[in-house]
């Protein structure tokens, strides 16, 4: 089946790696604590729980919208280290954390694919896109430097590998 070409223009596909000088658990065991991620990640503005499994999310980066989302859980595996869930709302699709070990610290891949719900998005798809990406890549730019940090304040390590 062929796909229109405008159905394309609202899927994004992400992947990020981030290397983290602590322990693969100590960084699965933070990732697992999404009600946190406003203390250490600026572009997550609020997270509130539904029940064991569910919440929601409101992000924001440079572009002056929110993005708002229900999440899902669909995978928590505290042996494999790779937590998993499923999206709803402005964004429509799932977003994976694997944690993996890497030398002496930790590897963390963050993939995301998702369908653009907000009107505005779908409206500004084609201009928009190359801005979209960038506003994103921000986004996880300054996560990662998030996460180190907390890190660095949990586990006295210096959140970051020689060269990284």
């Amino acid at each position: 089946m062929i796909r229109p070409r405008t159905t394309a223009l609202h899927r994004y596909r992400f992947r990020s790696d981030w290397l983290v000088a602590a322990p693969p658990d100590a960084v699965y065991a933070l990732l697992a604590r999404a009600e946190e991620y406003p203390s250490w990640w600026p572009q997550v503005r609020e997270v509130r729980p539904l029940d064991e499994r569910s919440g929601t999310a409101r992000f924001r980066s440079l572009l002056p919208y929110d993005l708002v989302i229900t999440a899902r859980e669909r995978r928590r595996d505290p042996v494999g280290r790779v937590l998993e869930i499923a999206m709803s709302g402005d964004l429509c699709g799932w977003a994976r954390w694997t944690v993996t070990a890497r030398g002496a610290g930790a590897c963390v891949r963050f993939e995301q694919e998702v369908r653009v719900s907000k009107p505005l998005m779908r409206r500004l798809a084609i201009p928009g896109r190359p801005v979209f990406r960038a506003n994103h890549a921000w986004m996880m730019r300054c996560g990662r430097r998030g996460l180190r940090a907390r890190l660095d304040a949990s586990e006295g390590s210096p959140g970051r590998l020689p060269g990284i």
